[in-house]
């Protein structure tokens, strides 16, 4: 080999030569051979080679352990560079540019406005770009902390910018020499009670449990303090995010690392030490493997692996279990009927999935049991913190528990659902250690006498005159309420710590208030047009941006709608369903103020073909997620069990996040505990949404929302709507239907989500809308059916879908819509020429 190539090496590899600073102008070049250094020598920055001497990546590694030469982050993982000659410069653009000799810009980071930006080494091991002479120190305009690779070094965030949409997380390297991006991932989901997951491409292998306070559930060897770390859990409207920091004396070193062959590793190194020590490691054993037990198992810790049933569940198939094979999971000894139900207190466990999980942290433990034994779908709840014993907060699971397993030392303590049958008597626990008879703390179980329940249908009748409106109105509203009275929540509605009168009362605006806010009602001011009223944007005194419905005052539904929005959104708190502030009935007015969504409503986005790049699948997905969600507490979890009726593109409202907030309640109804459907002789909601059930006989349920949820999935993935057909008269139900017997889904999906490789979740998202608008009500899923169907990893457990409801376009002959169909709702429809299949 010559000279040359073995200084090269040896330059590359380990670096030598240095610049004086931690800093590169845009004057300035970074060469092969030179490297940029932090302020107080701990980092460096420059090129280096593994494996392929012919191949050089720009690196970040530590200066203070210079032998080892580790690297924890690169650049430009699957652009490697060719050339000796190769170099990085700051563009003018603020972005870096790395040249593969002479003038060929290999890989570089995306452009950024800037005046004089500077590219700085932190002491942190963060690279960033930043305006020079900037006096905020955090000002950054990019930086490496937000682009992580294979690994988390102190005070670089895992998580997401919810605002922003970045999400952070880490990637393997290809090989242990090959810096290119693995197949392996570790990041955060921040849906319902957040956890991390590691992936071996799309498939989950494993997940760290919940955040518990200082830890994680499935990470008991976490303790903050313990060799001088402090692990952070992060949670604001704008993030939320994974840290750790280490003392500032620098006498421990840790690095988390997501290894090539699919190892999530801890590694520490202590002053004075000549190596690192692996602290921690997952996958540590079978039972970290990700729902290796299936359904309600719990997997223990022994040296034997074994996947076994708690009290009051058995399995299927013994045989499999005798062999290992405990995928199957468990099944209930006695099912659940609600009333009688209890709590088994099962101690020292991993906690169950909780992607779909509910989670409300202003309750406390006894008020999280009355939740749960208050939802008939509840199977389980537990502390969202539990810190020294003490838990705080309250995590409600509602669907199949999953993923358990239990510890020696370590997890925490949460309450499974079982049938008063299975709580008497000796406890047959998978591990003795793990499972235990219910707390004191939480009394005996409950159990509930067969109380006679009285089936209702609220419906509001039209109200005769306004002054009967304003009395009823100023009834339900109040004024004002003053900073220090307590303000009423979704804790209280939940708890039944307020009484329904307490939950109708609203602020009442007056009208000159309003009027103020809008500009006396300008023509500028209007942002919308509903079915029996206009839609202003206001700014009220203080500052609060509003969305102002003023109801037509010649409209008798317009009072039965006004009527209705006060009697249901005041009783509802959702964060997926949008807020009433108040109201106001003064000089013959009917307005109700909510808060303002400044990205309007979803059908602005969807099907307008400047807009709907804006949002690409992950947002989507992220918005048909908040969607079911919004319709589940509608159905099964808020107090009043409610049928919106008009679900549709339009009233689905997006706030400044695009988080999706379902809207307009006019027409909803609301239903008993125990009634499943109602008749009604004046059919309301929107052309093309309706299910054929509710069009023609009248007759509609929870599954009706069901099916225009379909609807709505299946607009959000085509990018047409209902109301549009192709030239053979087929509807988008019957298009989409054709389409998916001929196995052409892909051609279904809208061209701006088609090309952003989530082709196979986009297919099972069909198929879930398939399920949704098939023709017969009892043939659809329920919601957290929907839900559960949307976490799924495929769809092999999937029915497969009957034909739609109105494959055949149609058009409405009747003459009492109020407003274009494809935008605003009917008062009433009578359809004489429906064709099903």
């Amino acid at each position: 080999m010559k000279i040359s190539t073995i200084l090269i090496i040896f330059l590359c590899s380990s670096p030598v030569f240095a610049t004086s600073t931690d800093t590169l102008t845009t004057n300035d070049s970074l060469k092969i051979n030179q490297t940029l250094i932090s302020s107080s020598v701990k980092f460096e920055m420059g090129f280096f080679n593994r494996g392929n001497p012919k191949k050089y990546y720009l690196g970040i590694w530590y200066k203070d352990i210079p032998a080892e030469n580790i690297i924890v982050w690169v650049a430009n993982r699957d652009s490697p560079l060719l050339s000796e000659s190769s170099y990085l410069k700051l563009g003018n653009k603020s972005n870096i540019l790395l040249f593969n000799g002479g003038n060929f810009v290999n890989w570089k980071t995306h452009e950024s406005n800037g005046v004089n930006p500077i590219l700085q080494l932190l002491d942190s091991g963060n690279l960033v770009i930043r305006e020079a002479g900037d006096p905020n120190p955090d000002n950054f305009i990019w930086q490496s902390f937000d682009y992580p690779t294979d690994t988390l070094i102190p005070g670089q965030k895992l998580g997401w910018n919810l605002k922003t949409g970045l999400d952070l997380f880490l990637t393997s390297w290809r090989g242990s020499d090959d810096p290119g991006v693995g197949n392996f991932t570790f990041s955060l989901d921040y849906h319902g009670d957040p956890e991390i997951y590691m992936r071996d491409d799309n498939e989950i292998i494993y997940r760290s449990g919940p955040w518990v306070g200082q830890r994680f559930s499935g990470v008991p060897e976490m303790k903050s303090g313990d060799n001088g770390f402090n692990f952070n859990f992060v949670r604001t409207p704008n993030e939320i995010y994974y840290i750790f920091e280490l003392p500032p004396d620098d006498r421990i070193k840790s690095r988390l690392i997501v290894t090539y062959d699919g190892y999530l590793q801890r590694w520490t190194r202590n002053v004075g030490s000549n190596q690192w020590t692996k602290f921690w490691f997952a996958r540590g054993d079978q039972c970290d493997d990700y729902r290796v037990c299936g359904p309600y198992a719990i997997c223990n810790t022994s040296d034997i692996f074994v996947c076994q049933c708690p009290q009051g569940f058995r399995t299927e198939n013994p045989s499999a279990w005798n062999l290992g094979d405990g995928v199957g999971g468990c099944i209930r000894d006695t099912q659940l009927d609600c009333e009688s139900d209890g709590f088994l207190t099962v101690y020292n466990i991993k906690l169950p999935e909780t992607t779909t999980a509910y989670m409300d942290v202003t309750l406390n433990l006894d008020q999280c049991r009355d939740l749960c034994k208050r939802n008939c779908n509840c199977t389980a709840f537990a502390s969202a913190d539990f810190v020294q014993g003490v838990g705080s907060g309250c995590v409600i699971w509602t669907d199949y528990l999953t993923d358990m397993r239990d510890y020696v030392d370590g997890g925490q303590t949460f309450y499974m659902r079982l049938a008063a049958a299975d709580l008497g008597g000796a406890l047959t626990p998978a591990s003795p250690r793990a499972l235990a008879p219910a707390g004191p703390h939480l009394g005996p179980p409950l159990f509930s006498g067969n109380k006679k329940k009285t089936e209702i249908i609220i419906g509001v009748t039209a109200v005769s005159g306004i002054a009967t409106l304003v009395a009823i109105v100023y009834f339900l509203c109040r004024r004002k309420a003053k900073k220090a009275e307590k303000n009423i929540t979704a804790s209280d509605i939940f708890n039944g710590n307020q009484s329904l009168d307490k939950f109708e009362e609203l602020p009442l605006f007056k009208f000159d208030e309003l009027a103020a806010a809008t500009s006396n009602f300008q023509e500028s001011s209007k942002i919308g047009r509903g079915g029996f009223g206009l839609v202003y944007r206001g700014t009220l005194e203080d500052g609060q941006e509003v969305a102002i419905k003023r109801l037509s005052g010649t409209s008798r539904q317009g009072v039965e709608e006004f009527m209705n929005e006060v009697l249901l959104i005041s009783k509802l708190q959702h964060r997926n369903l949008v807020k009433l502030l108040g109201c106001c009935v003064e000089r013959q007015e009917r307005m109700l103020v909510y808060d303002y969504m400044p990205n309007k409503s979803l059908d602005a986005f969807i099907f307008d073909p400047k807009k709907k790049g804006i949002l690409d699948w992950k947002k989507c997905y992220t918005i048909i997620e908040g969607i079911c969600r919004g319709l589940l507490y509608l159905h099964r979890d808020s107090r009043l069990k409610i049928i919106h009726r008009d679900l549709k593109a339009a009233n689905i409202l997006l706030d400044e996040n695009l988080n999706p907030k379902i809207s307009d309640f006019g027409m909803a109804r609301i239903f008993g505990a125990s009634q499943s459907e109602a008749d009604t002789t004046r059919v309301v909601g929107t052309y093309g949404y309706m299910p054929p059930e509710y069009a023609i006989e009248g007759r509609f349920s929870e599954k009706s929302d069901v099916f225009s949820f379909g609807v709505l999935l299946l607009e959000i993935i085509t990018g047409k709507r209902t109301r549009w057909h192709d030239e053979s008269s087929l509807s988008l139900l019957g298009y989409v239907w054709k389409q998916w017997t001929e196995n052409n889904v892909i051609s279904l999906i809208d061209p701006v989500l088609a090309y952003q490789g989530f082709e196979a979740e986009i297919s099972k998202c069909i198929h879930i809308g398939l399920l949704c608008v098939q023709e017969y009500a009892q043939d659809r899923p329920d919601i957290s059916a929907v839900i559960l169907h949307l976490s799924a990893l495929d769809t092999a457990s999937f029915q497969k879908p009957k034909p739609p409801g109105f494959t055949r376009f149609m058009r409405d002959t009747s003459s009492t819509s109020t407003q274009s169909h494809e935008t605003s709702s009917m008062n009433r429809l009578s359809i004489t020429n429906i064709s099903g299949r």
